[in-house]
């Protein structure tokens, strides 16, 4: 089977299990604005990661879809937050109008609200089933990337950075919580999942790192280069909050320079740990001169 083919059944069995989960978890008076978002689009590149981990171990990745379900579902609650007038204020996400616009405020917050809690009431069902302790440590791993240590304590910086100057210390705090963590949850979780040696977990644990860095970095230029139709978002967001980001602070060829260095270092390490002729190498690969 060709890479193409690969991705279209990973992202189909994504799809197909978020679904699934909406309709049987979700009150119907929320549904219809937690299925909008959900299905507006998206890469899936979080649980592509998580379900293609266990893969490269050789392991059934039907063990990690839940996981890799509740990870979107965190992803896609931050992005309709993300949008709210009191955040980024944006109008368009995926290509269509955000969470707010298209019902209303109150409602993107508590859509926001009811995939968070899915995500942690389908973990937790999961484990009350199948009792390992590998999947209370890959719960806890996602949880601590979401919270207050991960992406929402990144979040909260990165609001302060709209109105005051920080130090590129300050930034990459912000890129390695509010992006990073989550990234790299993906994968360390997967690993846990399938029983991956802890050298291993650790050695992937600061590849996804610098994969979530880079990820970040790329989302910088194409903020300021990118094709507003191809991203399906506003662009120039970042230029006209007058935002510190790490091209602000470094200028646009070293940030070119280091995306591509560190996407590079990714896929060396990825080799060195044995992946290179498994998916998550080619999907990562393949990613690294993304336009959206």
């Amino acid at each position: 089977m060709n890479f193409k083919s690969q991705l279209e059944n990973l992202i189909n069995l994504i799809n197909l299990n978020l679904n699934c989960y909406l309709e049987k978890n979700v009150e119907h008076n929320i549904l219809k604005p937690l299925k909008y978002c959900v299905n507006a689009g998206g890469k899936r590149f979080r649980p592509i990661l998580l379900l293609s981990t266990i893969q490269a171990f050789n392991k059934d990745m039907n063990i990690g879809v839940t996981f890799a379900s509740a990870i979107e579902f965190i992803h896609t609650y931050s992005l309709i937050h993300d949008d709210l007038p009191a955040m980024d204020n944006d109008d368009m996400r995926r290509g269509l109008p955000t969470c707010h616009i298209k019902f209303d405020e109150a409602t993107a917050i508590l859509a926001g609200d009811a995939l968070l809690n899915l995500a942690f009431e389908i973990m937790t069902q999961y484990i009350k089933n199948n009792f390992e302790y590998k999947y209370i440590n890959a719960m806890n791993e996602i949880a601590m990337a979401s919270g207050s240590m991960g992406m929402i304590g990144g979040q909260v910086l990165d609001i302060y950075a709209e109105k005051n100057p920080i130090t590129a210390n300050e930034l990459l705090y912000i890129h390695k919580n509010k992006t990073g963590k989550i990234i790299s949850a993906s994968i360390v979780a997967g690993a846990i999942i399938a029983d991956a040696p802890v050298e291993k977990i650790k050695l992937l644990k600061k590849i996804s790192e610098k994969l979530g860095l880079a990820f970040q970095i790329k989302d910088d230029i194409l903020d300021l280069e990118g094709n507003k139709e191809l991203l399906g978002k506003n662009t120039l967001s970042d230029l006209k909050n007058n935002k510190t980001t790490y091209i602000s602070l470094n200028g646009l060829e070293k940030a070119k320079n280091d995306y591509y260095t560190l996407s590079n270092e990714v896929l060396m390490g990825l080799k060195e740990i044995g992946f290179e002729n498994y998916f998550i190498y080619k999907y990562i690969k393949n990613l690294i001169d993304r336009e959206k």
